[in-house]
């Protein structure tokens, strides 16, 4: 059975649960086949790495992926968490958003 994804990338979210909860940022990944995102300064951890060729090496932070159940999208008037619903506007499907009414970007 498919699955409904109301979320991709470009979208900002508001993480609901976990150590960043409140936290805001833009999906920049979504993995689909795992059913996690990956949130601009979310769930920043350190990876040390060695040097390469083109690789300086070093302490790098890097963003790892949270489930996509612990984030919700932000309302566009109030900015707060709303759940997505879709409509068909002028023969298109849009997103909107259940709190405001409004129409999501992207």
């Amino acid at each position: 059975m498919s699955e409904r994804w109301r979320i991709k990338k470009g979208d900002n979210v508001i993480v609901t649960t976990g150590r960043d909860k409140g936290k805001k940022g833009e999906i920049l990944r979504v993995l689909r086949d795992k059913k996690r995102v990956i949130v601009k300064g979310v769930n920043v951890v350190k990876r040390h790495t060695k040097p390469s060729p083109n690789n300086p090496g070093g302490i790098v932070e890097k963003e790892l992926s949270i489930h996509v159940s612990n984030v919700l999208h932000i309302d566009p008037t109030s900015g707060k968490p709303t759940r997505v619903g879709v409509r068909i506007v002028d023969g298109q499907k849009v997103r909107i958003a259940k709190k405001s009414d409004k129409q999501i970007d992207g």
